[in-house]
């Protein structure tokens, strides 16, 4: 089980690959407050509403000085599909290693249908311009997550 972040802690470090296969770091937002949020699988249903919820939420969010990063073990080629079969503007990365996942604490064991099982914890961590995390959330639903988010950073 990977350590969970909390606030005050250096957010880790990464470049992982894009839908169109450019390399996307963290560095390269340093000075804006970044959300990056972890999801199982592209094109599932739950994924989708939430990835959708940020979309709809980006003009928002952006305004208030936020970016937005989603992070899956999915290939380039995959989010390339869920972005175009779904009109998505957020940024989506994937990191098929799951080394950036576990970093962040968002892979590890989980509850399924009442089974224990290993695997991705939807999670959201929000990173301050300094690269500190400024909040993290787990085992958050993919409904509803992402209008809590705008209340609890007060948007």
């Amino acid at each position: 089980m990977s350590e969970r972040l909390k606030p005050g802690d250096t957010a880790p470090a990464f470049t992982l690959p894009d839908a169109d296969g450019n390399e996307v770091s963290l560095a390269d937002h340093k000075g804006r407050k970044v959300i990056v949020y972890f999801y199982p699988a592209a094109l599932t249903p739950g994924c989708t509403k939430q990835a959708c919820d940020f979309t709809d939420n980006l003009d928002l969010l952006g305004g208030a000085g936020y970016d937005v990063i989603g992070v899956s073990p999915d290939k380039p080629e995959k989010l390339a599909k869920f972005r175009e079969a779904e009109n998505l503007k957020v940024t989506l990365v994937g990191d098929p290693t799951k080394e950036t996942l576990a970093a962040y604490g968002a892979f590890g064991e989980k509850k399924l249908y009442g089974k224990v099982v290993t695997g991705v914890i939807r999670s959201t961590v929000v990173v301050d311009e300094d690269g500190k995390v400024e909040h993290a959330f787990y085992n958050v639903k993919a409904t509803g997550h992402v209008a809590k988010i705008i209340r609890d950073l007060g948007i």
